[in-house]
This record gives C-alpha cells, structure tokens and sequence, in this order.
C-alpha cells in the first residue's frame, strides 16, 4: 500500500486534486497516476472511487470534506471496508491515527499561516505519523524544506501552485509531490 503511492508519485509528481465533481473525468483521464478527492458525497463516492481505480489510478478521498459522513471512527471504518480507497486525507490528528489502526495509507493536510500553525504541525507530524503531509500553501520553499527535514516524511505541497515555476520550485525544496486543482499543470 504504501510503496504503490511513493511508486506511483515517483512516476509523475503530479496529483490532480479534484473539487469539483465536474472535472473528475478530466483528472480520471489526466496523466496523473495519484488524486485527491476533495468533494463527494455518501451517495457518490463509492462509484467515484470504482471508476478511478478502473484506470488503475490511486485515489485519496479527504474525509474532512465529504457530505453525509461524520468524522470519525465509524466513518473511517465504513468507508474502509466498503468504499476501500487508497487512503485518506485529513487535517484532523485523531482521524489520523485512528485510520491508521485501520491500516489506511495516511495524509496529514496542514494549513500553514504563521510560526505558531508551523510548529503545532511538527508536533502534530510527530505525534501522528501519517505516511505523508500536505502543507498548504504550497509555494513556500523554505518551509516545505524545514518539515521535511522536521519529520523526515514525505510532503506534498498544495495549495497556490498556478504554474511549472511553482512546482519546480516546490520539487526543488524537496516536495515528493504536488497537488493541484489547475488542470493545466495535470499535463507537465
């Protein structure tokens, strides 16, 4: 599970995030190998998730986003068992580790404003230990390089990444990946 994401965001570092049911055949049909699930509901997401592993495409649905399910570990267990994504994102620590005694591949989304939100993160990284972070936004180098170097965990950067410059720019301060709702950067 966990070497099928690193393989899969080794092949193209490119996520595409899709917030908008309307673009979902468009990331489906994308050259990314990985997406994010930032919408969906309790009646739609297990045939979102069907059609997307259909083209063998790994699928990451954000629990924190979803309408219909609570957010805990009944829902975790439910959509484990029968949703059976690849793995969950959320920026809630509990949720973290409980889908982790579930063995879920794990992806810690942190939001960073200021000092504070930076070193609540770390200790919450720390704590937790998802198998991936998601730091928005994402154009800031210098910080995607201090959590790396934290945590020693991989970190996808999201979040304000609008052209190649960002995401060179993210790669180069050490992001393992980028994710994007920009339909434009799906096709680097």
């Amino acid at each position: 599970m966990n070497d099928d994401f690193f393989d899969k965001i080794h092949l193209n570092p490119i996520i595409a995030a899709v917030n908008d049911i309307n673009k979902l055949d468009k990331a489906i049909n994308s050259p990314s190998e990985i997406i994010f699930l930032l919408t969906g509901s309790i009646f739609n997401l297990q045939d979102i998730v069907k059609r997307i592993k259909e083209k063998e495409k790994n699928i990451y649905i954000h629990i924190d986003l979803l309408d219909g399910f609570s957010r805990d570990i009944t829902a975790l267990k439910y959509i484990t068992q029968n949703i059976k994504p690849d793995g969950v994102i959320t920026t809630k620590s509990n949720l973290i580790k409980h889908a982790k005694e579930l063995n879920m591949f794990t992806i810690q989304r942190l939001f960073m404003l200021d000092s504070l939100s930076l070193q609540t993160g770390i200790r919450s990284i720390k704590t937790t230990k998802p198998n991936a972070v998601e730091i928005l936004p994402g154009i800031m180098g210098k910080i995607t390089k201090f959590i790396f170097e934290e945590t020693k965990k991989p970190i996808i950067a999201g979040g304000l990444i609008e052209d190649k410059e960002d995401v060179i720019n993210s790669l180069k301060a050490g992001a393992s990946g980028i994710s994007t709702s920009n339909e434009e950067i799906w096709y680097m």
